[in-house]
């Protein structure tokens, strides 16, 4: 129990009398002029008020004389006469248009309930739809209280005598309503009230005496009985949702409140209660109380008076008196228009308009009453950013009072309103730590903390040593639930020397460069940091490996070498020391890691061997690297056995067939390491002949170059003329080598003997002797040679001889055709016909279809153009030939001209198909003899 003695007063209500409409200089009805001028202002009801409700936009009155009054927000009063007498309750419901009343048409205890349709009209009043007496008997009892549900399906109806009773059905209709007693007692009813809780209907009931609750919706009615102490008339109400619909009993010494089946709270409030009424969350009480009175509302010369009483305004939730005042005689307190309407027996109407949510809140802020002000402002529903500025302000207050710990209390209920660097700015100092700590602490839970707030809390941890909490903040479940940047505290904790922290949160979050970063840098521990590189997805482990693997392979030379194998050739993630041979293999570069064994040549040849053997489509650079390993070790070696051993390897490398598209990157890895074998190995399958003749040359290895002649003399003729000059040049006896090039050259007739002559006579130890052989068979030769070309001459005279004769008949002596077959169809020849010198004749059709000029004969056409190609190549030949000298001589750059001509094709032997192989020599003379034939010869007739 508390009492309302303890609780705050606050004025969050303005009071003012309610005037009349502009323009309105009549009374109103029923109502007594008032003397002077300013009591014209105040709207005054008539006289008599016996009741009153509100509802529907309308405050209504039912008065002494029977009549209803209705009082819209435009003031304009207005009634009609609903009793004879007069009318005793009223019921306005809120959801419909329906108004209900008790009154009385005749004398004697008579009640008459009227059921009202305001929206209908009757001759100008509204419409009565229904009718019936209030007493369910024949015993006469006065009507002492009113309810109507808002379904228009239960109506209860109070009496003195202590009965009920409840009508249920269409309150509207008579026909489908039905009236019965619920409850009989000893006590009258003061009050009533329906409640409904989904499909259920409850009705309190409240005597003078005790507090009951029944269950209208269903059959039976079930009765439960809540207390054993009631209230007067009118003291008793419903509260609203935010109360969850309690029925409230103001007592003479406290204010309880029911649920349909027992108590709930109860609230110390002492007077004699006049009135209770629910408005808007706040309790409204009328009471007299003569020991307390608020003096800012009486007057020194009434203050006793026991007409007085006391307008009380209470917030249940907040606990607090929103509004107390003194009145007059109050007739009844209705709400309507959102404000709270007093009347009093004079005929006034005191409007009581309650003030706004931020007036009320700068109230309490004027007093520092913060926690009052955040509970109202929850009550009043503000808004998200409206109560994290009431956060702020009660902050302020606590720091500037130096209790910072409540202080960063409120601070973090602003988190998400408030910028963080506000309150960050107020706690930096050393000696608050703990509520920087606190604040920061909130601020990651609630995702909002960035990069820098991050920073800030893990150097507050740091600050205090407090390895639990940092724990407990980096150690979460799943990424779904970091508040924070992971990267960040990394960082921030590597900084700090808390690297088994700052390693847990790399490895749960998969920052594998941070993590081994740590590891190698900062640690040192190369085996834990190559295992984890081995757990790591492929393409992970394959930059990781780029990035330390020089620093692994110093370190754990064996062990990093073993994962690099593994890596580029068939790579799978290993699971707590198992690999998952399941999963898909993968595989790296295996010339990229190369580098990484610089310094380690003992290893760069086991993985190179070890890329080679099992992996034989390897990249060229494995093959390149294993080779000049091989010659390295191979030039320094000093064991004759051992360094046989790695010429073997080296030669058995370059004939595996893996330098074919780098033959030149070999030959020069060769020669840098001085291999012979290799360099002439490569020569060999470069056809380096020439190479090759040379390097034996070099090491005067006769032998040897008489062999490179014979296995490649047929490719490259030259060697022997090379061999000859080398021989040549020797003082030493070569005889022999040199009668054996000399028989070579002379079965290939590869040189001219007088050029093998001038060649030898540099030697001056070879004799005559040496190539008599050679000279005599040359000389027989030529000697054959030359009896050959006289009997050609002879051949070509005589034949030239007859030639000439032949043409002298054709010009001196005529020329007798007799052929008698056409040369081309082979017919016998008819008239017309066509015959030519050279002694063929055709008929003039056959003549004409195959012929393609007049003046060539057919048959002999296509050998005559041969010879006069031949004859016009000649002549072009003849003056290109001029032409070129003449270029020659007069061009400043003569290679240029010459390449030239080369490019042209200008030197290049033009060869016909009709030559014959020993025609060079006769060519010119048979060209001349065509010539002639063809000039001379005339078409016949």
């Amino acid at each position: 129990m508390a009492a309302y003695l303890q609780w705050r007063r606050f004025v969050f209500f303005d009071k003012e009398l309610v005037k009349e409409p502009l323009g309105n200089d009549g009374a109103a009805p029923g109502a007594t002029p008032a003397s002077g001028s300013a009591a014209s202002k105040f709207l005054c009801l008539p006289p008599g008020i016996t009741v009153c409700d509100s509802g529907r936009g309308s405050l209504v009155f039912g008065d002494m004389e029977g009549q209803i009054w209705f009082l819209p927000r435009s003031l304009q009063l207005t009634g009609f006469q609903a009793y004879k007498l007069r009318v005793t309750h009223l019921y306005q419901l809120k959801q419909h248009n329906i108004l209900a009343s008790v009154g009385e048409d005749e004398e004697g205890i008579n009640p008459l309930v009227k059921i009202w349709n305001l929206e209908k009209r009757d001759g100008g009043n509204p419409l009565c739809t229904r009718i019936f007496p209030a007493i369910p008997g024949t015993e006469p009892t006065v009507v002492s209280c009113l309810t109507v549900h808002e379904n228009l399906n239960f109506m209860a109806i109070g009496f003195t005598d202590g009965s009920v009773t409840l009508n249920k059905g269409d309150i509207t209709r008579d026909r489908h309503s039905k009236t019965q007693i619920l409850h009989k007692g000893n006590y009258p009813v003061t009050g009533l009230a329906f409640r409904q809780a989904g499909k259920t209907t409850h009705l309190f009931v409240v005597t003078t005496e005790n507090v009951q609750s029944y269950i209208v919706s269903g059959k039976d009615y079930p009765r439960v009985e809540l207390d054993t102490h009631g209230c007067g008339l009118r003291c008793s109400a419903l509260s609203d949702p935010s109360q969850d619909l309690q029925f409230i009993v103001a007592g003479d010494e406290c204010v309880y409140l029911y649920q349909p089946d027992e108590r709930g709270p109860c609230f110390a409030f002492e007077g004699h209660k006049l009135i209770a009424h629910w408005f808007r969350g706040y309790l409204v009480i009328v009471s007299r109380d003569r020991k307390v009175s608020p003096k800012s509302e009486f007057t020194s010369r009434d203050s006793q008076s026991s007409d007085k009483q006391i307008l009380n305004i209470y917030d249940l939730c907040n606990k607090f008196i929103a509004y107390s005042a003194v009145f007059e005689d109050v007739v009844d307190v209705l709400a309507e228009w959102g404000s709270l309407y007093v009347l009093t027996r004079d005929g006034r109407v005191h409007a009581l308009q309650e003030k706004d949510t931020q007036t009320k809140l700068e109230m309490l802020f004027k007093k520092n009453l913060f926690e009052m002000a955040i509970n109202l402002a929850k009550s009043q529903h503000l808004d998200s950013d409206g109560l994290a500025q009431i956060f702020m302000q009660y902050g302020d207050h606590l720091y500037s009072k130096g209790n910072h710990d409540g202080a960063v209390q409120q601070y973090i209920r602003t988190i998400g309103k408030l910028e963080p660097s506000y309150v960050i700015r107020k706690f930096l100092d050393a000696q608050r730590i703990h509520n920087l700590t606190a604040y920061l602490q909130t601020l990651h839970r609630q995702s909002l903390a960035n990069a820098d707030h991050t920073t800030l809390l893990l150097n507050c941890y740091t600050k205090l040593k407090d390895s639990s909490k940092l724990e407990e903040f980096i150690k979460t479940k799943s990424e779904s639930e970091v508040h924070f940047d992971v990267e960040t505290a990394i960082k921030v904790l590597r900084q700090a020397g808390y690297y088994s922290h700052a390693l847990y949160l790399a490895e749960n979050h998969a920052h594998h460069e941070w993590y081994l970063k740590i590891q190698l840098e900062d640690i040192k521990n190369y085996q834990e940091a190559l295992r984890y590189i081995g757990k790591l997805p492929f393409e992970q482990a394959e930059s990781n490996m780029k990035r330390y693997g020089k620093i692994l392979m110093h370190h754990i030379p064996e062990q990093t070498t073993q994962l690099l194998k593994g890596l580029c050739t068939d790579y799978r993630p290993s699971l707590e020391g198992h690999s998952d041979r399941e999963a898909p293999g993968c595989r790296a570069n295996s010339e990229e890691f190369i580098p990484i064994f610089a310094n380690n040549p003992r290893e760069l040849k086991a993985f190179l061997e070890h890329m080679s053997e099992v992996q034989p489509d390897s990249p060229q650079g494995i093959y390149d690297t294993l080779l000049e390993l091989r010659l390295q070790n191979w030039a320094h070696e000093k064991d004759p056995q051992v360094k046989e051993k790695l010429h073997a390897e080296a030669i058995s490398l370059l004939k595996s067939g893996r330098f074919c598209d780098v033959f030149d990157k070999a030959l020069v890895l060769c020669q840098m390491h001085d291999f012979q074998d290799g360099v002439l190995y490569l020569y060999e399958q470069g056809k380096l002949f020439q190479q090759i003749m040379h390097y034996h040359m070099q090491h005067e290895q006769y032998r040897q170059v008489i062999t490179v002649c014979e296995r490649h003399g047929e490719q490259d003729p030259s060697l022997w003329e090379q061999a000859l000059s080398y021989f040549a040049r020797k003082e030493e006896d070569c005889k022999e080598y040199v009668a054996a090039v000399l028989k070579h050259i002379e079965n290939k007739n590869l040189m001219p003997p007088l050029l093998v002559v001038q060649t030898l006579a540099h030697n001056s130890t070879a004799t005559l002797s040496v190539i008599r052989d050679y000279l005599v068979q040359k000389l027989q030769k030529q000697s054959q040679q030359i009896a050959q070309d006289e009997l050609r001459v002879r051949r070509y005279r005589e034949e030239t001889t007859r030639i000439r004769q032949e043409i002298q008949e054709l010009k001196a002596s005529p020329k007798i055709f007799q052929k008698t077959k056409c040369s081309i169809c082979n017919s016998a020849l008819e008239l017309p016909s066509v015959h030519f010198l050279c002694g063929h004749s055709f008929h003039q059709h056959c003549f004409e279809s195959y012929s393609e000029s007049d003046a060539d004969c057919p048959t002999c056409l296509p050998e005559n153009r041969k010879v006069m190609d031949m004859i016009r190549a000649q002549e072009q030949k003849r003056d290109l030939h001029d032409q070129f000298q003449h270029q020659l001589k007069c061009s400043n750059d003569s290679f240029s001209v010459i390449a030239d001509y080369f490019g042209r094709g200008v030197f290049n032997k033009l060869t016909l198909l009709t030559d014959p192989p020993t025609a060079r020599l006769t060519s010119s003379l048979e060209a001349g003899l065509q010539r002639d034939l063809l000039m001379h010869s005339r078409r016949g007739t």
